[in-house]
């Protein structure tokens, strides 16, 4: 049945209506100013958020390029590491960063990677290198690097040799959990890794969800055995121990974890080991 309802009333409504998403524009407007001229603190434990993570990139690469550039010299050509070194050193340190190479023969950096890092100030970072030279193979160079957040890096003092971090020897299988006793899970684990690993992307498709992205391997392997099947800490994955050959006689024990989920009574894989879209 319908109700006749006055004018007035429709009208006043409409204008209620207009009052209360002007008020909400305005208190929009007024959190934005508020935020822009007094911003909320960022919370001083957790995880990165994305401009300290992009900041530290720049950190991590100046630290890497310093650890390179002091490391490798040739006696014979001493000015290419003086002048690798000059962007670094500065007026405060000396023009060589405080090492005097020998007077013959020469070293170089083969790899290098970050395997620390301390923040002592939002400004100054140490950052904990290790670098692997032909001469006396893997080195580990402490370089404190400040600047940032709009300023430029620089070396804030000289390096350190030290050390490298502690470590405790493998636990085998500490990230599994209870043991998988569904066969058919099983069953799918094993037929998905063969595929995976040969690699044979059609035939691995069949096990896959609809939309999972998996990246197959470029080290082509024969899947021989499943060694063990584990539920994985938290649920949804199962870490599988496999053993694998290659095409030369070389063997292999290797450890994935795959995202797996039933659907209507089959067992089927929606990730292997890492997500290639991260």
């Amino acid at each position: 049945m319908l109700t006749a309802v006055p004018l007035w009333r429709l009208r006043l409504r409409a204008r209620a209506t207009r009052w209360i998403v002007n008020a909400a524009a305005v208190a929009g407007l007024l959190a934005s100013a508020r935020f822009a001229l007094l911003p909320p603190s960022s919370p001083r434990v957790g995880r990165q958020s994305g401009s300290d993570a992009a900041a530290e990139l720049p950190r991590q690469a100046f630290a890497v390029q310093f650890t390179r550039a002091y490391l490798s010299w040739s006696a014979a050509e001493p000015e290419e590491r003086r002048n690798a070194l000059a962007a670094f050193a500065g007026s405060a340190i000396s023009s060589e960063a405080g090492m005097t190479p020998p007077s013959s023969g020469s070293e170089g950096v083969l790899s290098t990677v970050v395997a620390q890092e301390r923040t002592l100030t939002p400004k100054l970072h140490i950052y904990t290198v290790a670098a692997d030279t032909d001469v006396r193979g893997l080195v580990y160079l402490t370089v404190p690097v400040g600047g940032g957040a709009g300023e430029p890096l620089y070396l804030a003092g000289y390096p350190a040799f030290v050390g490298p971090p502690a470590a405790a020897g493998a636990q085998a299988g500490s990230w599994g959990g209870a043991e998988v006793e569904d066969p058919a899970l099983a069953t799918v684990v094993s037929r998905a890794l063969r595929n995976y690993l040969q690699p044979a992307p059609g035939e691995l498709a069949a096990d896959l969800t609809t939309g999972a992205h998996v990246s197959t391997p470029d080290v082509h392997l024969s899947l021989e055995s499943l060694q063990s099947l584990t539920w994985a800490q938290g649920g949804g994955a199962v870490v599988a121990v496999v053993t694998a050959s290659g095409s030369s006689g070389e063997r292999y024990t290797l450890a994935y974890e795959l995202d797996v989920v039933e659907l209507n009574g089959r067992w089927e894989i929606s990730a292997i080991e890492m997500d290639p879209d991260a």
